[in-house]
């Protein structure tokens, strides 16, 4: 398992902790900060993985170019504001 499907299970873990009630207000805050400190990690993880995807664009003359996907995303966004 990867270090971000691992913070995942963690953060699940928290989370559910966190939702049982039974833990002090001293480990309440610390289960937080902890689980705060996974997200902004698996956050900043999934920001990085969507900037290395790429989506092949065909252009007018019939050939494939490759686009950042958050062009595309940005364009489809746009187009559908218009619409």
């Amino acid at each position: 398992m990867g270090k971000f499907e691992e913070s995942m299970v963690r953060l699940e873990e928290i989370v559910n902790l966190m939702e049982s009630g039974e833990q002090a207000l001293d480990e309440t805050l610390r289960l937080f900060k902890e689980g705060m400190r996974l997200s902004e990690l698996c956050s900043a993880t999934l920001s990085d993985a969507q900037r290395k995807v790429e989506m092949l664009v065909k252009k007018a003359d019939g050939s494939y170019d490759k686009a950042p996907l958050e062009k595309e995303m940005a364009e489809e966004k746009r187009a559908s504001d218009l619409g």
